[in-house]
């Protein structure tokens, strides 16, 4: 049986309303709003595939950057999505770049500090 090596991610964020703003604006998506014990606002995911990720809000953990990054699946809209980066309250680290015959990435720092890549075929 096959896995995959990532089945769920959390963003931390310090500001909840901020950085689930932030994603649904660069991403032209809604987010799922969730969790009893904490904040939490799921991005869109077919849950067959199993793999998921949210923004999350809770006591002990914080934004930033220097840990690990997520690659968020923009197939198709790399450079949109690039392009509402900075108007929605983050900054571009990295502009497209090619990797080859696995697509294309941008890096940018999001609403909250976190280093978060982004990931097309296109």
């Amino acid at each position: 049986m096959k896995t995959n090596a990532v089945n769920w991610f959390e963003i931390y964020s310090s500001d909840f309303k901020r950085a689930v703003s932030f994603y649904e604006t660069i991403l032209k998506t809604k987010l799922q709003s969730c969790g009893e014990t904490m904040k939490m606002a799921m991005f869109p995911f077919d849950m067959e595939k199993g793999i998921g990720g949210a923004i999350t809000q809770m006591d002990g953990y914080s934004p930033g950057a220097g840990g690990t990054i997520v690659y968020l699946n923009v197939e198709g809209d790399l450079d949109g999505v690039l392009s509402r980066v900075t108007g929605a309250g983050g900054s571009v680290i990295k502009p497209r770049m090619g990797i080859g015959e696995h697509g294309f990435i941008g890096i940018i720092k999001d609403s909250e500090g976190n280093v978060v890549g982004l990931h097309s075929m296109k």
